[in-house]
């Protein structure tokens, strides 16, 4: 269980975490003091200039209405998205392309008034932000399709049942009809999305070589071009996966090979890839560095700290054979008050373009803003990784960070979300 392990905000000093490190036989880039000018330097990305190097990353949000459009809530987070000084927003969201494609009943979708709820999205974020909206469909996980329960080894990755040539084809479509609305909303990117064992992921992890294993995510790419010239494209894709949690092997390989990263891209001819691994679904700890998984998950068979180096050696090995290519790394949120040390070293000297938070952004949307004028980070909101803000949608709550954002804490469900907790505990 995690309790063997020392929680990183336990670990004060950077001398502590760097013998923590060393411990686990794993490295982080590092700086000490944080290399502020390197985070600060701007970044040119999809046809436009980045303030910075702190990226946003995408969530998926549990709490559109039932028609997938956005509500206040929805409002409220891409607000403090645009308040969080960050010079890339990679995503903000993930938007279904269609609504049979959303993996749960309240995420956003395409619809017919999708041009102008994504419009007043973009407008809540700043205008110097560089902003992409992730394109997506969860394949087997969609509320459609979902099979209810999880198989070891995800039936030897085939796809769910049903899919045709013609219906991925008709699909590709859909993505293109859903880059056009967004960039008529004024979005500057779209991402294609290829991770966490949605579908165009679960396609890339069959049997096979990898140009025919790519054959639908290039279509989709094509479609996308062909509907939208000029728009680019990027891919938030999962660069390797691990067997499935908790029978499978830690350390198996699975689906997608780290190595087969560099030549996904060259056959997708796209510039801008944001790094992630594995699936919330499967293999939370691989994608999700916690020391507390979520109440319905399994206790992590590693120190997350290892997580967390796996994912930015990904990344750093990524930019290094692809140089030419705009790459965003993740995973960072649990390094909490030592992000900053480790985010401004990976720009600085691995070559990794920017550095994206999730979860943080969720409980301390504006740290970004904090670093980057030389100030304190604020301790009481920096993401404990307590899993809550996966925890509470799984049981039917609304989307956000419930033991650090105030409004959340405050809100009548947190009642709920505790009783849920303590029925998984049982």
């Amino acid at each position: 269980m995690s309790g063997r392990w020392p929680q990183v905000k336990r670990l004060r000093t950077a001398d502590a975490l760097l013998g923590r490190l060393e411990e686990l036989g794993v490295e982080l880039p590092f700086a000490d003091p944080p290399a502020v000018a390197a985070l600060a330097r701007p970044l040119e990305v999809a046809g436009r200039t980045a303030p910075n190097r702190f990226a946003v990353l995408p969530m998926e949000g549990w709490d559109g209405t039932a028609d997938g459009r956005p509500t206040d809530l929805v409002r409220r987070r891409w607000s403090r998205f645009g308040s969080s000084g960050a010079g890339l927003v990679w995503g903000g969201e993930a938007f279904a392309v269609h609504p049979d494609g959303r993996a749960n009943p309240h995420q956003l979708c395409l619809g017919p008034t999708s041009s102008e709820d994504l419009a007043d999205l973009r407008a809540r974020l700043a205008p110097d932000q560089v902003a992409g909206l992730q394109l997506t469909h969860s394949g087997r996980w969609a509320v459609s399709s979902r099979p209810g329960r999880v198989e070891p080894l995800l039936d030897a990755r085939r796809t769910g049942p049903g899919w045709t040539d013609e219906q991925l084809d008709a699909l590709a479509d859909d993505y293109a009809a859903a880059a056009t609305v967004a960039s008529d909303a004024g979005f500057d990117f779209v991402d294609v999305k290829a991770c966490h064992g949605y579908l165009q992921h679960e396609l890339l992890g069959g049997d096979g070589p990898l140009p025919e294993r790519a054959r639908w995510l290039s279509r989709t790419v094509e479609r996308v071009r062909t509907a939208v010239p000029g728009l680019p494209v990027g891919v938030r894709l999962s660069v390797f996966d691990l067997e499935p949690q908790p029978e499978g092997d830690p350390d198996a390989p699975f689906g997608l090979a780290a190595g087969e990263a560099p030549a996904l891209l060259d056959l997708l001819d796209v510039d801008l890839v944001c790094v992630t691994a594995g699936s919330p679904y499967y293999c939370p700890h691989v994608q999700r560095p916690a020391y507390f998984p979520p109440s319905d998950g399994y206790q992590p068979p590693e120190d997350p700290l290892v997580g967390v180096a796996r994912l930015v050696a990904a990344a750093a090995a990524l930019a290094a054979a692809r140089p030419q290519s705009t790459v965003v790394a993740s995973g960072l949120s649990y390094l909490q008050e030592w992000v900053a040390h480790v985010a401004s070293a990976l720009v600085r000297d691995a070559g990794v373009a920017a550095v994206g938070l999730g979860r943080m952004a969720l409980s301390y949307p504006d740290l970004p803003a904090d670093v980057l004028a030389g100030r304190p980070l604020d301790g009481r909101r920096l993401c404990r990784t307590f899993s809550d803000c996966t925890t509470a949608p799984r049981n039917g709550l609304v989307s956000g960070c419930w033991p650090l954002d105030a409004f959340y804490k405050e809100r009548p469900e947190r009642v709920e979300l505790a009783a849920a907790k303590r029925r998984a505990r049982g």
